[in-house]
């Protein structure tokens, strides 16, 4: 009668065990810059500016939820390396339509026609038209119409489309579920899916720029693009975004263009100052991130390149080559306490750490 005891004991605590519901993996949070690249110009087979944030938990790599910032030149290699397929991306985010930061949309949404015809749409979130000073349209909208207009005009799409009637007549274009939003001085959200929210705040380098800012249960970062502050010339009291700091308060991550000060008019090395003064310096983001209590600093579209000796269009670089020392000791100038990205093609941060 014991044995029979213990065993009908036994059973029914394995029977508590294997009715106990399964511990929940733990959420994490992955950003990792897709490309470095600062400006138009190539240097060293630098992908251009790209930020890849995923979300998830450990039983799934971190990756339910895929995130694009940006799609600069080679962004689509970039993502094979790290093993990302382009049809595994929910939404691309754009700061602005400059073509250092666009030129890989073409290139990913082609494939996304060609080898996910039957997929989902993919969200692509910016800013909605903005009319310029000098009477021109910004327009993240004409971008993604057009986006394939080339491949139109060459007949690849309808020689690919009678190939594969399972394309869509109408070309990458037809892939794109575009939401735009209208810009404004205070975050608002602009897309959400289960626990991931991506909010966005304008900011001044462009017309159509914008900041974005991803909370998550793993954490946050803020994606802050080329912002810079809405005055362009000195005097100042910092080359930062306003906008980009109040949007970054209290996040845990803040990827970020990044300006040495050692391009500087006064340093007489010859970049034009309007372009200077439009980006933000790495001693000045150092101090915006440590004020707002930010954890991470990654640097990212380096001015200029890590190694070069010339700047883009010849510029001097006084100081060069630049290393990743360089680039950092100019933010703890700033005074910022946290820990230093200087950033490279595929760096990764991981939230929490493993």
């Amino acid at each position: 009668m014991k044995k029979t005891a213990l065993a009908t004991a036994a059973l029914a605590a394995a029977a508590m065990v294997s009715a106990a519901p399964p511990a929940s993996a733990a959420p994490c949070l992955v950003v990792t810059l897709t490309g470095t690249k600062g400006g138009p110009n190539v240097f060293e087979g630098l992908a251009g500016p790209g930020t890849l944030v995923t979300y998830g938990d450990d039983s799934n790599d971190c990756r339910s939820v895929l995130l694009q910032f940006d799609v600069g030149r080679g962004t689509t290699m970039r993502l094979s390396q790290i093993n990302i397929s382009i049809g595994d991306l929910n939404a691309i985010f754009l700061t602005h339509t400059h073509s250092d930061h666009v030129d890989g949309l073409a290139d990913l949404m082609q494939l996304r026609w060609h080898y996910y015809p039957t997929g989902p749409k993919i969200d692509l979130v910016c800013s909605a038209d903005v009319v310029g000073p000098g009477g021109f349209t910004t327009s993240c909208r004409n971008l993604a119409l057009h986006i394939a207009d080339a491949y139109l005009a060459s007949g690849e799409i309808a020689q690919r489309h009678f190939e594969r009637k399972e394309t869509p007549a109408g070309g990458p274009a037809e892939m794109i579920n575009l939401k735009t939003f209208e810009r404004a001085n205070t975050p608002q959200v602009v897309w959400t899916s289960g626990d991931v929210k991506v909010s966005a705040i304008a900011s001044t380098h462009t017309p159509d720029h914008a900041s974005y800012r991803v909370d998550t249960p793993a954490g946050s970062v803020v994606i802050g693009g080329d912002a810079s502050n809405d005055t362009r010339v000195p005097p100042r009291a910092h080359s930062t975004s306003d906008e980009v700091e109040l949007l970054a308060k209290g996040a845990d991550i803040l990827v970020h263009t990044t300006t040495h000060p050692n391009m500087g008019p006064e340093k007489g090395g010859g970049m034009p100052a309007p372009i200077f003064y439009r980006q933000s310096t790495a001693p000045d983001l150092g101090a915006m991130a440590q004020r707002d209590g930010i954890k991470y600093l990654m640097l990212t579209h380096l001015t200029p390149s890590l190694g070069a000796l010339v700047g883009d269009d010849n510029w001097k670089i006084p100081g060069a080559p630049l290393t990743q020392a360089d680039f950092e000791k100019s933010v703890r100038d700033g005074g910022f306490t946290g820990t230093i990205i200087v950033g490279t093609d595929l760096v990764s941060l991981r939230l929490p750490a493993k």
